[in-house]
């Protein structure tokens, strides 16, 4: 089935296009080393990345600030592995994540392929519930800064999504109307329900294969996106 009328394409970028899972253990194992912590990686991810699934949720609803989010994810799972790290140390180690994760540059499988075939079609953006410092430089170290017209974050928008606001603010920037735009990304919640009750359509980017397309378009990898687009 292939969407007509379509001008504007909004893309989330983290598990959706830069490829966040391995990005971020790559970053881990480097800071690990960095900082002289001896723990098994494979073990520390293990518990490290529900918990800041988690931590992300609540970051989205307000319910827990930039700052706590940042030091809350790493204590919580340096504790459930009975792993003594100082506050400091802690402190030290979250910043270094910052700092050294733009660095690696892996995008998922078909999202170049997609950005291409697109770009020659339709305009593209970013919304993103990521943090202003750390996105320009992931998109940028992996030379994709230059496929989008505009970038919206939720630092920027001082809401996230799915608040409403977001996606007015970036279908404004991007001078597009939400019935001739879609909205691509991985979280239903976020990416899909938010966009969706703003007017625009959604593609469902399936990333953990969950199958909850229901009434809506969904893909696991984004070089199927030319049966829609």
């Amino acid at each position: 089935m292939k969407l007509n009328n379509i001008e504007h394409i909004f893309f989330d970028l983290d598990h959706t296009l830069w490829d966040f899972d391995k990005n971020s253990a790559l970053t881990f194992e480097y800071i690990f080393k960095l900082n002289s912590i001896e723990i098994d990686l494979s073990k520390f991810l293990e518990v490290y990345v529900p918990v800041n699934f988690k931590y992300w949720e609540n970051y989205r609803k307000n319910l827990v600030s930039k700052e706590k989010l940042r030091y809350g994810r790493l204590k919580d799972s340096f504790e459930a592995l009975s792993y003594n790290l100082s506050d400091k140390d802690i402190a030290k180690l979250s910043n270094d994540y910052i700092l050294y994760l733009s660095e690696y540059n892996h995008l998922l499988d078909g999202g170049l392929e997609a950005l291409d075939y697109l770009s020659d079609k339709y305009k593209l953006h970013i919304i993103t519930n990521g943090f202003d410092e750390v996105q320009h430089k992931k998109m940028k170290n992996a030379n994709i800064l230059n496929y989008f017209e505009t970038i919206t974050t939720s630092e920027e928008a001082g809401v996230k999504k799915p608040h409403p606001t977001i996606f007015e603010m970036s279908l404004k920037k991007a001078k597009a109307l939400p019935a001739k735009s879609v909205m691509i990304g991985d979280n239903y919640e976020a990416d899909i329900e938010g966009a969706a009750a703003f007017g625009l359509h959604t593609i469902y980017f399936d990333y953990y294969n969950k199958s909850i397309y229901k009434d809506i378009i969904g893909l696991n990898n984004l070089k199927k996106i030319n049966q829609f687009l």
